[in-house]
């Protein structure tokens, strides 16, 4: 019980929902995909953000004016850019964004590796036998 409570809820208010049902689960399939700008790491479907809101609203009134799936997707990226697609395409601007994780991860691992180095101990020479007499003396 306490599991099924603790699952995700849609942020979807009845008020934004369409009242053909094709048309609102199309719009719930393309809001799955477009990342909520101020939460970064939930889609507009699953945000509760006020922009959030006004986003699957400009999706539900895109699709009531008859535009494809593919155009209201390029119409939000028109306005957002590609930081709002979930998914964003591999291209020369959204590189950062596929790349950057492995650079992070590659840069640590680096420095791991360097941390242990140094963290070895260096290399003891034995005692000579002055040294050896020495500590005999004081000992």
């Amino acid at each position: 019980m306490v599991l099924l409570l603790a699952a995700p809820t849609l942020a979807v208010q009845p008020d934004e929902m369409l009242p053909n049902p094709a048309l609102e689960a199309r719009a719930r399939e393309i809001s799955k995909e477009l990342r909520c700008v101020v939460c970064q790491n939930q889609s507009i479907d699953d945000s509760d953000a006020p922009l959030a809101r006004d986003l699957r609203i400009v999706v539900r009134e895109q699709l009531t004016l008859g535009r494809s799936d593919d155009q209201i997707m390029d119409y939000v990226v028109q306005r957002y850019g590609q930081f709002v697609l979930l998914k964003p395409p591999v291209e020369g601007d959204t590189l950062p964004l596929w790349i950057g994780p492995f650079a992070v991860l590659g840069l640590g691992a680096i420095g791991l590796l360097a941390w242990t180095r140094r963290a070895r101990p260096a290399e003891v020479a034995p005692l000579t036998a002055a040294e050896a007499a020495e500590i005999d003396r004081l000992g």
